[in-house]
């Protein structure tokens, strides 16, 4: 239990236990835990949308976007800001991207980014909410989460995070996990079986834009991927009404 612990301990600002001996190894191998937090965030999002069906919508949805927030710490909303500051100021100019993207200020695209991004979530909140979709609230921070063990195959832009989470998953710990949520999905929110489609895109995307990845690639990817879900979601709920 120490590597879950150390997951839910790295993507979110819930209490955990502890960890006595610490190695920066074990947290390399929680890594293959990711998904099962996404579920236990999707849990602690879609709960309150079941619940409070009474609700007004858009109050549903405010109250999931600050939770959203709150529990993940804006970890991968931090990527999703200096990923854009880099590509808005690189013009193609990989060391520019580099530099850009490590200092701590925040620019003009990444505010941009951070608006578009928490506007579109905040609709698409309301939206499920309002066709008590929480099944499908439910599985996409799994989703979005199996994401970096996919994308961490490709070389690192730089020393950091993503040079430190080379991960050497078991490839069974990811073909385990890409089963469990396509049967997941497929019994409860069939839309959610476009993710795979999701996640190769932004793999070959880094792959051809960037010619690698980084922490905040990953936390950029997250946030892309839980969005563009969320729309799915609701285009598949629209659809079976």
């Amino acid at each position: 239990m120490t590597r879950f612990w150390l997951a839910v301990q790295f993507l979110t600002r819930l209490p955990t236990p502890a960890t006595p001996d610490f190695q920066p190894q074990l947290l390399v191998e929680s890594a293959r835990w990711f998904p099962l937090v996404g579920l236990l965030l999707g849990a602690l999002l879609a709960l309150p949308l079941w619940l409070g069906a009474q609700l007004d919508p858009w109050l549903l949805a405010w109250l999931g976007l600050m939770a959203w927030a709150w529990l993940t710490g804006g970890l991968h909303l931090d990527g999703l800001a200096d990923l854009a500051d880099g590509l808005g100021a690189a013009h193609r100019d990989r060391a520019r991207l580099l530099a850009v993207m490590k200092d701590p200020h925040l620019g003009s695209f990444g505010v941009l980014a951070l608006i578009l991004q928490c506007s579109a979530k905040l609709v698409l909140l309301m939206l499920l909410a309002r066709a008590q979709g929480w099944a499908a609230l439910w599985l996409i921070p799994a989703w979005a989460r199996l994401g970096p063990l996919f994308w961490q195959g490709l070389p690192p832009l730089a020393p950091g995070l993503a040079e430190a989470f080379s991960w050497r998953i078991p490839q069974r710990a990811r073909l385990l996990w890409l089963l469990a949520l396509l049967a997941l999905s497929a019994w409860l929110a069939p839309a959610l079986l476009l993710a795979p489609l999701l996640l190769w895109t932004y793999h070959a995307w880094l792959r051809r834009k960037l010619g690698g990845v980084s922490g905040d690639c990953l936390g950029a990817g997250i946030e892309l991927v839980e969005s563009a879900l969320l729309l799915a979601a609701v285009l598949g709920l629209k659809l079976l009404n």
